[in-house]
Protein backbone atom coordinates (compact mmCIF):
# COMPACT_ATOMS: atom_id res chain seq x y z
CA UNK A 1 0.00 0.00 0.00
CA UNK A 2 1.65 3.30 -0.83
CA UNK A 3 1.49 6.53 0.45
CA UNK A 4 1.23 9.33 -1.27
CA UNK A 5 2.79 12.50 1.18
CA UNK A 6 0.81 15.77 2.14
CA UNK A 7 2.42 18.75 0.42
CA UNK A 8 2.06 22.17 1.86
CA UNK A 9 0.98 23.55 -0.98
CA UNK A 10 -2.30 21.14 -0.94
CA UNK A 11 -2.35 22.27 2.94
CA UNK A 12 -2.69 25.80 2.23
CA UNK A 13 -5.90 25.28 0.33
CA UNK A 14 -7.76 24.27 2.41
CA UNK A 15 -9.91 25.76 5.34
CA UNK A 16 -8.81 26.10 8.95
CA UNK A 17 -11.26 23.66 9.96
CA UNK A 18 -10.31 20.94 7.52
CA UNK A 19 -6.75 21.44 8.50
CA UNK A 20 -8.73 20.60 11.96
CA UNK A 21 -10.18 17.19 10.84
CA UNK A 22 -6.89 16.42 8.73
CA UNK A 23 -4.72 16.40 12.07
CA UNK A 24 -7.48 14.28 13.55
CA UNK A 25 -7.30 11.86 11.02
CA UNK A 26 -3.85 11.56 11.19
CA UNK A 27 -3.99 11.06 14.69
CA UNK A 28 -5.92 7.98 14.31
CA UNK A 29 -3.60 6.79 11.93
CA UNK A 30 -0.73 7.47 14.11
CA UNK A 31 -2.35 5.41 16.94
CA UNK A 32 -3.37 2.62 14.29
CA UNK A 33 0.43 2.40 13.44
CA UNK A 34 2.04 2.61 17.22
CA UNK A 35 -0.09 -0.25 17.88
CA UNK A 36 0.85 -2.71 14.66
CA UNK A 37 4.69 -1.59 15.54
CA UNK A 38 3.99 -2.92 19.25
CA UNK A 39 2.17 -6.15 17.72
CA UNK A 40 5.17 -6.57 15.23
CA UNK A 41 2.87 -5.99 12.37
CA UNK A 42 4.13 -2.52 10.98
CA UNK A 43 5.91 -3.23 7.78
CA UNK A 44 6.80 0.16 6.62
CA UNK A 45 8.47 1.69 9.83
CA UNK A 46 9.16 5.02 8.02
CA UNK A 47 5.48 5.54 8.24
CA UNK A 48 5.16 6.51 11.86
CA UNK A 49 7.98 9.80 11.05
CA UNK A 50 5.83 10.45 7.54
CA UNK A 51 2.95 10.76 9.22
CA UNK A 52 4.29 12.79 12.14
CA UNK A 53 5.78 15.57 10.31
CA UNK A 54 2.28 15.51 8.11
CA UNK A 55 0.84 16.51 11.15
CA UNK A 56 3.42 19.32 11.98
CA UNK A 57 2.91 20.71 8.54
CA UNK A 58 -0.61 21.08 9.03
CA UNK A 59 -0.50 22.58 12.39
CA UNK A 60 2.38 24.81 11.18
CA UNK A 61 0.13 26.14 8.51
CA UNK A 62 -3.20 26.06 10.83
CA UNK A 63 -1.52 28.33 12.78
CA UNK A 64 -0.31 29.97 10.27
CA UNK A 65 -3.73 31.03 9.30
CA UNK A 66 -5.09 31.46 12.09
CA UNK A 67 -2.36 34.34 13.20
CA UNK A 68 -2.93 35.91 10.18
CA UNK A 69 -6.97 35.69 10.49
CA UNK A 70 -5.60 37.97 13.79
CA UNK A 71 -3.71 40.49 12.21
Amino acid sequence: MAHKTTKAEDLRVRTPEELGEFVREKEAEILKLKFQKATGQLENVHRVREVKREIARARTIQTEKTAGAAK
